[in-house]
């Protein structure tokens, strides 16, 4: 099977699918005189991976099986697989395999920018499903924008996708007061776009991030088996005159992101 049969073939197959050797033989060439036989299978293994040939959630065959379909020692696949965990590209080892784990996405905190600009500057497609979008009053959430517990909000939920993968769960909060008609507006995509439509505009915020664990339904919408280490991202977001527009509470699933700073003396 070529590589352009097999991709095609793994877009229509769901995440936790299970590769059997035989079906990876061909895309795995070794060459007995091209090194190391065990890097030349990591790096192959790579290639695929970020290629999305083969897919973040489907399950590698078990060390023996591969090696003897590939006719090498299993030495050489454990070595090749541990190179791949310790780069973050397997998750643990099974009895039937191990799981290839999402790229890991290196984001900058350098400036103020949505989720959507984030994933088109990583060279990926952002896509949200809105799972709830209503005018609300919540006293706590209004004590967080210094308003009145009646004052009308917009309460947002969204799944955030990177090339169709659930990247995070975000709730967003906006002061309707300030954005009147953010209700009636596409919010499938950037809301930072939108509001600078209608005319607020963004020009700082205030973020934080800690360590959380993923809830049951987290852990549903990103394919854990079970609650896994998470970043949980707040931040409140200002226009120039200080005025609070967006609160957002973002969980982030832990084993795609990493999040970098440049500091100076």
């Amino acid at each position: 099977m070529d590589e352009a049969v097999f991709a095609k073939g793994a877009q229509d197959r769901a995440p936790g699918t299970r590769y059997s050797p035989g079906s990876l033989i061909s895309l795995l060439q070794i060459d007995d005189r091209a090194g190391p036989i065990y890097r030349q299978l990591e790096q192959r293994i790579v290639h695929l991976i970020r290629t999305e040939v083969l897919e973040a959630g489907s399950v590698l065959p078990a060390e023996r099986q591969l090696a003897e379909a590939l006719g090498v020692s299993r030495t050489t696949v454990q070595h090749c697989y541990n190179n791949l965990r310790r780069s973050g590209l397997l998750g643990g080892k099974g009895r039937s395999g191990s799981s290839i784990q999402p790229l890991r996405l290196n984001t900058g905190m350098d400036r103020l920018k949505g989720f959507t600009e984030e994933m088109r500057d990583l060279g990926r497609v952002p896509s949200s499903e809105i799972l709830q979008c209503e005018q609300v009053e919540d006293r706590s959430i209004a004590s967080v924008f210094g308003l009145p517990s009646t004052a009308p909000l917009l309460k947002l939920v969204r799944i955030r996708r990177g090339d169709s993968t659930p990247m995070s769960r975000e709730v967003a909060w906006y002061d309707l007061s300030a954005a009147p008609d953010l209700p009636k507006a596409d919010l499938t995509g950037s809301v930072y776009d939108v509001l600078k439509k209608i005319g607020v505009q963004l020009t700082h915020c205030e973020q934080s991030i800690e360590a959380a664990s993923s809830s049951e339904e987290e852990s549903a919408i990103f394919g854990f088996q079970s609650a896994q280490p998470c970043l949980l991202i707040k931040r409140r977001s200002y226009t120039s005159d200080h005025r609070m527009i967006e609160y957002v509470e973002g969980l982030f699933r832990g084993d795609a992101y990493v999040y970098s700073l440049k500091l100076h003396v």
